[in-house]
């Protein structure tokens, strides 16, 4: 195989072109059962969920066609948002959990995320191991031990009762409207019900999905929206997720937003006031922005740094004993209460906040001035390496050497786009956009 089939959260790609084909979806399911099968035995499960994507029954048909042909037994949920595939992964006692989801992308897009049986992501390792599977071609089972394929109707029920039982005793959410935007994805039907139960006035956007309109101009990545929604209808507060609900972003009561630094350092500051944020330390990737590292140290706090993505968050976080993590994003980890980024639990625990504090949303979603950022990305081609040319990291250099340690640059290729992503930070603004720039030009030359 000419590329890496796994990213950084599985494989992903646009439906129907490699790798996202169903061909290939039929080999990864083959693989991943052989794997996961290792014992020969026909007691094995895999859960398999997915959003609202029109590809979702092509992938859900061959992942289920590949996975049976090695003697796995698949239990299929339909919609969920991803959090409810790593919840019911756990409580089927399966082996293996599979999400069919590009997340944030656009409707051609679809990916597939694989979850091991403690309902955490995959360790590259595992996938290391898939994809060789893959590659050689797993052998199928004899036919009287081919696997079965059974729907479960509840899933999203059981992932509803989770979530409430995460809500604190004794208090409900009577008197708040609540806007809530599921990006016409995966949790259209579970987020509003779970709010609904819990006592609020529910506003709905994004809850009608006809498979091309996920996160089309709505979702956490798209949250003008929901912000006129909770403005013309004076709501207390916005929840936007994105099309798989494993990212959220905040709406205060006027519209403002709220990114995934602001609410971890608002969930941080009371967990460490309650003696429940466990070493007193929040883990976050390296685009978090230097203000929320200033915040946390001001509150005696740390803030621990991993490369970009949710599994690096959640890796180091499981290593060093730390309950709380995720991403600028919107991916909000919780591992007291879920294995993954779960957008609508970060939604409950904010109420929550809003409630026990009598304060309004305004009052909570600007926990620290953010330091200038600027994040800008340049598409290339398959093949080139426009980060390996010399003027280019030239260029970088003398970027880094002009903020003189007043600020910093990254610079990295995405994990599930041909871009690179070019960020940098700097309290002064005029020589941020100009260090931006010139990077970006480099690279754009280099392409």
């Amino acid at each position: 195989m000419a590329t890496k089939l796994f990213g950084t959260d599985g494989v992903r790609g646009t439906a129907n072109i490699w790798p996202m084909t169903a061909d290939m979806a039929l080999k990864i399911g083959a693989a991943a059962g052989r794997y996961f099968r290792n014992d020969g035995s026909n007691g094995h499960r895999v859960v398999i969920g997915k959003d609202t994507r029109l590809s979702g029954y092509l992938f859900e048909s061959a992942l289920t066609a590949g996975l049976t042909s090695t003697g796995m037994n698949v239990l299929l949920l339909g919609p969920v948002p991803t959090p409810a595939v790593g919840l019911l992964t756990t409580s089927m006692r399966a082996d293996v959990g599979i999400m069919i989801s590009a997340s944030h992308n656009p409707h051609h897009d679809n990916g597939i995320k694989f979850f091991g049986p403690d309902g955490f992501k995959l360790s590259d390792e595992a996938e290391g191991q898939i994809e060789a599977l893959v590659d050689a071609g797993a052998e199928p089972t004899q036919a009287n031990n081919i696997g079965r394929a059974k729907r479960i109707d509840d899933g999203r029920f059981r992932y509803a009762e989770r979530l409430k039982s995460t809500f604190p005793q004794g208090i409900r959410l009577d008197g708040l409207k609540v806007v809530i935007d599921c990006a016409n994805g995966a949790a259209y039907k579970v987020a509003p019900e779970v709010l609904w139960e819990l006592g609020a006035t529910v506003i709905e956007v994004g809850t009608n999905p006809n498979g091309f309109n996920i996160n089309d101009g709505c979702g956490s990545t798209s949250t003008r929206t929901a912000a006129e929604t909770v403005v013309s209808h004076g709501a207390d507060l916005g929840i936007c997720l994105d099309g798989d609900a494993d990212r959220v972003m905040i709406l205060d009561e006027n519209g403002r937003v709220a990114d995934g630094d602001q609410i971890m350092a608002m969930i941080a500051a009371r967990w460490a006031a309650q003696g429940k944020l466990k070493g007193g330390t929040l883990v976050a990737t390296v685009m978090s922005n230097l203000g929320l590292e200033h915040f946390l140290l001001g509150q005696g706090l740390r803030l621990e740094r991993t490369a970009v993505g949710d599994r690096y968050v959640v890796e180091a976080m499981r290593s060093g004993g730390w309950n709380l993590g995720g991403e600028q994003s919107g991916h909000i980890v919780m591992t007291d209460y879920a294995t993954t980024g779960d957008g609508l639990l970060a939604g409950l625990q904010f109420l929550a906040a809003m409630i026990e504090t009598g304060q309004p949303a305004s009052s909570l979603v600007r926990q620290f001035d953010t330091v200038p950022q600027m994040l800008k990305n340049v598409r290339y081609q398959a093949g080139q390496h426009p980060l390996a040319a010399p003027e280019v990291n030239r260029v970088i250099e003398e970027a880094r050497a002009r903020l003189n340690g007043d600020g910093r640059i990254l610079i990295r290729k995405s994990g599930t786009e041909p871009l690179i992503r070019v960020m940098a930070e700097c309290y002064d603004e005029c020589l941020l956009r100009e260090v931006v720039d010139e990077i970006v030009a480099a690279v754009e030359r280099a392409a």
